[in-house]
């Protein structure tokens, strides 16, 4: 649950600093500008809130990296992936959507501190507790803390021991470890697709080479 707070803590914190021309600029998330990311972190904020107040009686189906689906990667045709830039737009100018985030996101972050880690949630039709769902999280707020600053290097990136936990999450999802020579930061973004691996990178992954990109749905 620290990892938790302390990744999307800075995410929030790395969105609030960024400038109104930012917002224009694309994110690492194909098809999308930073506006539209920022805008589906409202909507996961929304989603975390919902899932702490759905308790569930039942016995957990899977744990943190059970929770993530392998996916085929985005083509833009999903619907809610077509709205999102739409929606995005409508908010005309950034700091709406910086106030709306940190409105929403403020309180996501403290409903998650006041949970029970025990505790049993439901989401997605699935059980899992509230540690390992907000341990999932993680991984979510780090990538995507990645993808807010693709092509805003002067901004903030995660913190170390956050990369560090994701790539651990990634890696059990994977089955197995990334090259030892990868950065944590060069394992998520290989690993997730949001960039090819060179040809020694691919060398060093071995049988994974033909695993990657492993999308996250």
């Amino acid at each position: 649950m620290d990892h938790f707070s302390r990744s999307w803590t800075a995410l929030l914190a790395a969105v609030a600093g960024l400038p109104d021309e930012d917002f224009a600029r694309p994110s690492g998330c194909a098809g999308w500008l930073v506006r539209d990311l920022v805008c589906h972190l409202v909507i996961d904020a929304q989603d975390v809130l919902i899932t702490l107040v759905t308790p569930a009686d039942a016995e957990p189906t899977v744990d943190a990296a059970g929770y993530w689906k392998l996916v085929e990667p985005p083509t833009g045709d999903d619907p809610l992936d077509a709205l999102i830039p739409r929606l995005a737009a409508a908010y005309g100018e950034p700091r709406l959507l910086r106030f709306h985030l940190d409105d929403v996101g403020s309180a996501a972050g403290r409903a998650a501190g006041l949970a029970d880690p025990a505790a049993r949630v439901g989401t997605q039709d699935e059980v899992l507790t509230v540690g390992d769902y907000l341990s999932a999280y993680v991984v979510e707020w780090t990538l995507h803390h990645l993808d807010l600053i693709a092509h805003v290097p002067e901004a903030p990136g995660p913190p170390a021991e956050t990369l560090a936990a994701a790539r651990a999450l990634l890696e059990r999802i994977a089955g197995g470890p990334f090259p030892g020579s990868f950065s944590d930061r060069d394992a998520l973004l290989v690993g997730t697709g949001r960039r090819m691996p060179t040809g020694a990178e691919k060398a060093e992954l071995g049988d994974l080479a033909v695993r990657v990109p492993f999308v996250l749905g």
